[in-house]
């Protein structure tokens, strides 16, 4: 697949700031998976589409640099995947941000063409598994999300059900959106 040409700009960005206490803290990001660190496997998936990924991270700044542009959550202490989105969407100047965590190795080269197809005139695109929604898989419409550092903190669904939202069916492809949390999951999903 190539970089589809588009009057409006795009850039992904990859969570990787979390503390990752189910895996003894270590930097889950550079985790190996199958031999090489995850972040690579998703920033991999993001390359066909994207010339712009954003990594945010709160550790290891350097090393995710090989990988992509990077910044930080704004405000200290680990406070989850919305305080992420709210440091990727200040960060990123594209008009639509496409949103994934880095725990999430097999998310596929077509999310993103997928999430953009059916976008229609949503604000928030968000994949479905099938069972559920999964906000961490998402595509924002930046001037018209309002961004979650105004509103405070909470879950990721609860901010998104604030927009104009719009979720898309991924029943077909639900192991996309498997994620590796523990060393047991590194184990059975082969790393």
């Amino acid at each position: 697949m190539t970089i589809p040409a588009r009057s409006e700009t795009v850039a992904a960005a990859v969570l990787a700031g979390g503390q990752a206490q189910r895996l003894g803290g270590v930097d889950k990001g550079l985790v190996l998976w199958r031999g090489r660190p995850l972040i690579a496997a998703v920033v991999d998936a993001l390359r066909p589409s994207f010339r712009d990924v954003l990594i945010v991270a709160n550790r290891h700044l350097d090393t995710y640099r090989r990988y992509g542009r990077v910044c930080s959550d704004a405000r200290g202490g680990y406070r989850g995947p919305l305080e992420g989105i709210a440091a990727a969407l200040r960060a990123s100047v594209a008009d639509w941000l496409l949103v994934v965590p880095v725990d999430s190795p097999q998310l596929g080269t077509d999310l993103f063409e997928r999430l953009w197809q059916g976008r229609g005139d949503a604000d928030v695109v968000v994949a479905h598994d099938g069972l559920r929604r999964q906000p961490l898989f998402a595509l924002y419409r930046r001037d018209r999300v309002e961004w979650p550092d105004e509103i405070g903190d909470g879950p990721v669904w609860r901010w998104q059900d604030r927009h104009h939202l719009r979720e898309l069916d991924f029943s077909d492809s639900p192991g996309r959106f498997m994620n590796l949390n523990t060393a047991e999951d590194f184990s059975n999903a082969g790393g």
